[in-house]
């Protein structure tokens, strides 16, 4: 079973925190870090675009993966919001261990 680091970004800390407590609650991810600010610079209709964004990284298991973008998309509020999964090709096994323990059906709350 594969280790996903799942990369998005908000527009808040709040939105952030928002999003990465209903995603550890539901067991959708073992722990999401937020760090603020980054300065984006991006094309958006035409134009370049530049602000300050959340970034939420997100640890949990790859078969969870399209759970976890489906939750992040309903919750997001912006209409395309950046959401990608990173496999992990190695590390501590201890804690690679931790995510797929933390994570997945058996141990969701609801």
């Amino acid at each position: 079973m594969g280790i996903h680091f799942i990369y998005i970004t908000t527009g808040s800390m709040d939105e952030a925190k928002g999003i990465g407590r209903a995603l550890v609650s539901e067991r959708l991810a073992a722990c999401v870090n937020i760090i603020e600010p980054i300065t984006a610079i991006y094309w958006w209709e035409g134009e370049i675009q530049e602000d300050k964004e959340v970034v939420l990284i997100a640890k949990t298991q790859e078969a969870l993966v399209p759970d976890l973008v489906e939750k992040v998309t309903a919750l997001h509020s912006d209409d395309c919001p950046c959401v990608v999964g990173l496999p992990v090709a190695g590390g501590h096994r201890p804690f690679l261990d931790w995510i797929s323990a933390e994570t997945g059906r058996g141990n969701r709350n609801c």
